[in-house]
C-alpha cells in the first residue's frame, strides 16, 4: 500500500504502538532465574536447565520444523473449533454449571465430542484453493490466487446444500460437478450453522455479480467469517506483507468492513511469522507498523493492543476478558481473544481452554487460537487423545500434508497431482 494511503491518527495510534513495543521489550528483559523450566518452553526466549551443582543455565528450545508448525496450526485450529462448538452461544455461567468452574477442558462424556463447524470446513477449502492457485502459478505463471480461492469457497457453498450450477457461478459453466479431491470427502457436506454473511456473499457471486473486494465491498460486515479461515494464507509467500495483503483480499470476498478483512490479514501475518519460528510477541511487534499503513486499521489495532496489555497482566476471568476484548463475534475481537489466550500461557491445551470458555463465539475464537498456538508450539503439543476424537482428522491431515508438498522445495508434477489439484 502506498505511503499516500496511510491513515495515521496522531496520539491514538502512537499510544497503541508504544504499548505493544513495551510488551515486546519486557518479554526480552525477564531475568534468567524467572524464566521457564525445560518442561514449559514457549513464551520466552529459552528454557532453564539445572547442572549437576544445581546452577541454572539457558537451554536451547526444542527444534520445531516448518512441517511441525504447519500441521500444528491447522490441526489445533480444528481442535479449538471443536472444543468451542458445543458451548457457542452459551453464557459463561451456564458453561460453568455444565462443565465445572474451568469450563470445557477437553473432549469426552458430557463435553464436546470432536465435531467441527464451518470454521474448519472453510479453512480446508481455503487451503485447497491456495494449493490449486500455486499449481496454476507453476504451470501457467498466473500468480493471482484470489480467483482460485473464490472458486474453492464456491465449492464449499456446494457442500452446504446448493446444487453445483446454483453454487458454482461462472465456475460451473459447462461442468455439472466440481472437480478436485476435497469435494469428494462426504464428511464435509454436513451443515454446521454456516455463517449467513459467507453464504449470502457467495450466493451473490454465484448469481453473476462481481466478486467482493476492498474496492467494491459486497457488504459492511466485520463478522469473524473472514478471520476464522485466514490462517492458510500464511503459506502463500515468503514476504509477510504479501501474505497480509492476500489475507485481506481473500477475506474481502465475503466481508466488506475493514475490521472484517484486516483481522484476517493480521492473522495470516502472525501465522507467517510463527511458522518461521518467530515468537508471538516478536510477530505482533512486526505486524503493528504494517497494520497501521492500511485504512480502517484503528479497531483492529485497538483490540490487538488491549489483548497484549491484558496478557501482560496475567490470566484473568472470562468476564474480564469479555469486558476488555469483546465476545469474538466480529473479526477484531476474535483475533484479540485468540492472541490473548496464546500469549498468557505457554501450554497449548490451556490456551485453547481460555479461548473457548466465555460468553461469545467460542468455536471461532478457539479455532483462531489453535492456529496461533499450533503454529507456535507445533503439532506435538496437541494431546493425542484430542486428535483421536477430532472429526475429519484424516481429511484435515491429508490436505495439510498436500500443502506441505505443494509449498515445499520439490512440489509434485505428475498427472495424478494435477487431477487432485486442478490449477483453476
Amino acid at each position: 500500500m502506498a505511503m499516500s494511503e496511510w491513515e495515521w491518527t496522531p496520539g491514538t495510534d502512537q499510544e497503541h504502538i508504544d504499548r505493544i513495543t513495551r510488551f515486546h521489550m519486557d518479554s526480552l528483559a525477564v531475568p534468567v532465574d524467572q524464566r521457564l523450566r525445560p518442561s514449559d518452553p514457549g513464551r520466552h526466549d529459552f528454557p532453564i536447565g539445572l547442572d549437576e551443582s544445581g546452577r541454572k543455565f539457558p537451554m536451547p528450545l526444542p527444534t520445531l520444523t516448518w512441517s511441525d508448525r504447519v500441521l500444528g496450526c491447522v490441526l489445533a485450529g480444528a481442535i479449538g473449533d471443536a472444543l468451542g462448538a458445543s458451548i457457542e452461544f452459551l453464557p459463561i455461567d451456564m458453561i460453568r454449571r455444565q462443565h465445572g468452574e474451568r469450563g470445557v477442558t477437553g473432549f469426552g462424556p458430557g463435553g464436546p465430542d470432536g465435531t467441527v463447524t464451518d470454521d474448519t470446513q472453510m479453512t480446508l477449502f481455503t487451503l485447497e484453493g491456495l494449493i490449486r492457485a500455486h499449481v496454476r502459478d507453476r504451470v501457467s505463471g498466473a500468480d493471482d490466487p484470489v480467483p482460485v480461492v473464490q472458486h474453492a469457497l464456491q465449492r464449499w457453498l456446494h457442500t452446504q446444500g446448493f446444487d453445483w450450477p446454483q453454487a458454482g457461478g461462472p465456475f460451473a459453466e459447462g461442468r455439472s460437478q466440481p472437480d478436485g479431491w476435497l469435494i469428494t470427502e462426504r464428511g464435509l457436506f454436513a451443515r454446521r450453522a454456516p455463517g449467513n454473511t459467507c453464504v449470502t456473499a457467495l450466493r451473490v457471486y454465484a448469481a453473476g455479480n462481481p466478486a467482493g473486494s476492498m474496492a467494491n465491498p459486497l457488504n459492511d460486515s466485520k463478522g469473524c467469517g473472514g478471520v476464522m479461515r485466514a490462517a492458510p494464507v500464511a503459506l502463500w509467500s515468503t514476504d509477510p506483507e504479501v501474505v497480509f495483503a492476500l489475507g485481506a483480499a481473500t477475506a474481502a470476498l465475503t466481508h466488506g468492513h475493514p475490521s472484517g478483512y484486516l483481522s484476517a490479514a493480521s492473522l495470516a501475518f502472525l501465522v507467517h511469522g510463527l511458522l518461521k519460528g518467530t515468537s508471538l510477541p516478536d510477530c505482533i511487534a512486526a505486524l503493528t507498523p504494517v497494520l497501521t499503513r492500511w485504512p480502517g486499521h484503528e479497531e483492529q489495532l485497538a483490540r490487538l493492543t488491549a489483548a497484549v496489555r491484558l496478557a501482560d497482566e496475567g490470566s484473568v476471568s472470562p468476564e474480564r476478558m469479555a469486558e476488555e476484548l469483546g465476545g469474538g463475534w466480529v473479526g477484531e475481537e476474535t483475533l484479540a481473544i485468540a492472541v490473548y489466550a496464546t500469549l498468557v500461557t505457554d501450554d497449548l491445551p490451556e490456551a485453547l481452554r481460555i479461548s473457548v470458555n466465555h460468553s461469545g463465539d467460542s468455536d471461532s475464537t478457539g479455532s483462531v487460537c489453535g492456529n496461533l498456538a499450533g503454529a507456535w508450539h507445533g503439532v506435538a503439543a496437541i494431546p493425542a487423545e484430542w486428535l483421536e476424537r477430532l472429526e475429519l482428522r484424516p481429511t484435515i491431515t491429508a490436505v495439510t500434508r498436500d500443502a506441505l508438498a505443494e509449498f515445499g522445495t520439490n512440489p509434485p508434477t505428475d498427472d495424478a497431482w494435477l487431477e487432485r489439484y486442478p490449477g483453476w
